[in-house]
């Protein structure tokens, strides 16, 4: 009864959000989202063991994308094929039943590697999923494989020199392969986009589901810290990390949520009545033509339908965010990830992982700042250790003051911003700089730091380059259903965004 629950909750959200919910079968099935999938694999309308096949096709058809560091192909037909068993014995798993998506390779899927896009943990094969795709599993969905990333989730560009299934180096983005598709869930959204996936998992320290969900299309989640369970991630920081679902909708990134956390798929919100603050100061800064265009138009369209854009002042962000970042995330990699190597026994040390690490722009973070516990300033590296003393006691508890103020005194319910100041950059060794990271992380990392959730949603494409351009709404901690309710209502204003040719 509770999957039968789910899945008319998932079906009157998908109608009631303004996508057309697909009754029939389509001329081609790999078009299908998550809840549609679910649908008429319900149904008996279309097969899983089908679908399965079809996107495993597709998968080897584009390897050049480089999506995947292990495609299931044996497993997840024997998972599709016992859903269509179980189905016609009347056995509904849930409301994923027989629905194929993609895990990010730092997540763990019980007897599938994990080795978090580095060297030293190839050969690692967790004998238990983590808990957010357990709950999938258990929910029905099969699991297509394990997606490429940036080694170690440290960055923004998917260019992996350890893990790549064609020549160039790089996930590619569907849109122009010539481009990355973001990161560091780089594979989770270059599958998704190329209708390989209809959905599936990345992780998200600073941006990285959100990330490359705005440059390849699609929606991507990160829910207010410790919605998760993070259990079963490589971790950077604990106090950052969180799993993120992505999908081609917020629709179907619902869905996921509530499959992870038990809880209802909130109905879409009215615009009416919804305030969105806007910060230009901050958010707006550095922004390409393409995603300036995008933006306006989208804000247009917003305040047509009746949102209420509000302009907001937040002068500390800068300040309290830099205080917050950097030296939160690389003081706390080196303890989180020897408890991690530890704790599951992979048989190795931080310090044999750094020296297998592939990746030049990896390397040089693990073996200048991680592992010797420093942190750069103008005048040369010091210890990080007081640093992060100071940013974990006072700069974040301020930072997450200065969200809460700003929420409250302006009355929003979210803010919004593009999810990256720039489209799709070339892949390459050069999108591996510090000076692309730092762009591309600039309006995705104060929310992480701050800990409040924050979602992507797709706003279209550039009317230059043809690329996806993203916007993010950001809401109070806690307020993860209000949020994908509002994301739910905006990408209904918006439209969906064409498949890439």
């Amino acid at each position: 009864m509770r999957a039968l629950r789910f899945l008319a909750a998932s079906a009157a959200i998908f109608l009631a959000g303004g996508c057309a919910a697909t009754s029939q079968r389509p001329a081609d099935i790999t078009q299908l989202g998550v809840a549609d999938a679910a649908r008429l694999i319900r149904d008996k309308t279309v097969g899983s063991a089908e679908l399965t096949q079809a996107l495993i096709a597709r998968a080897d058809a584009n390897t050049d994308l480089n999506a995947f560091i292990t495609l299931d192909r044996a497993g997840a037909m024997a998972a599709a094929r016992q859903a269509d068993a179980d189905l016609a014995a009347g056995k509904l798993r849930g409301p994923l039943h027989g629905v194929p998506l993609v895990i990010k390779d730092n997540i763990h899927v019980a007897g599938l590697p994990s080795s978090a896009g580095t060297p030293a943990l190839r050969g690692f094969v967790p004998k238990r999923s983590a808990p957010t795709a357990q709950k999938l599993i258990d929910a029905g969905a099969i699991v297509l494989g394990k997606t490429n990333m940036h080694e170690l989730a440290f960055g923004i560009s998917g260019y992996n020199e350890a893990t790549f299934s064609a020549q160039p180096i790089g996930v590619r983005n569907p849109y122009d392969r010539t481009r990355f598709a973001g990161g560091s869930s780089s594979g989770t959204g270059a599958a998704i986009a190329a209708r390989i996936a209809p959905g599936g998992l990345g992780s998200d320290t600073g941006g990285s589901s959100r990330i490359p969900s705005a440059l390849t299309g699609g929606a991507g989640f990160r829910p207010t810290i410790g919605r998760y369970d993070n259990a079963g991630v490589a971790p950077i920081s604990h106090t950052r990390d969180t799993v993120g679902p992505m999908a081609r909708t917020v629709a179907d990134v619902a869905l996921l949520d509530a499959v992870i956390t038990g809880g209802k798929v909130p109905a879409p919100a009215s615009l009416k009545g919804v305030k969105l603050g806007v910060y230009r100061a901050y958010f707006f800064n550095n922004l390409d033509a393409d995603t300036g265009n995008v933006m306006n138009a989208a804000l247009d369209k917003l305040a047509k339908a009746g949102a209420t854009i509000v302009e907001v002042g937040m002068p500390e962000l800068q300040k309290l965010n830099n205080a917050a970042s950097f030296p939160v995330a690389l003081y706390e990699a080196y303890d989180d990830m020897k408890a991690y190597l530890d704790k599951h026994q992979t048989g190795k040390t931080v310090e044999e992982l750094a020296a297998m690490i592939a990746s030049q722009d990896v390397k040089g973070t693990y073996n200048g700042l991680v592992v010797p516990r420093k942190l750069p300033t103008p005048e040369g590296l010091i210890d990080a250790a007081p640093v992060y003393e100071t940013a974990i006691k006072q700069a974040r508890p301020a930072l997450i003051q200065h969200y809460a103020d700003t929420f409250a005194a302006y009355g929003i319910d979210a803010l919004i911003f593009p999810t990256t100041p720039h489209v799709a950059v070339v892949q390459g060794p050069d999108a591996s700089k510090l000076e692309t990271f730092l762009l591309f992380i600039q309006n995705t990392d104060p929310g992480s730091n701050a800990g409040v959730p924050g979602l992507s949603i797709p706003a279209g494409l550039g009317p230059a380059t043809g690329l996806p351009v993203g916007i993010e709404i950001d809401g109070p901690r806690g307020s993860d259903e209000r949020l994908l309710a509002i994301g739910m209502a905006i990408e209904t204003v918006l439209g969906p965004t064409p498949a890439p040719k």
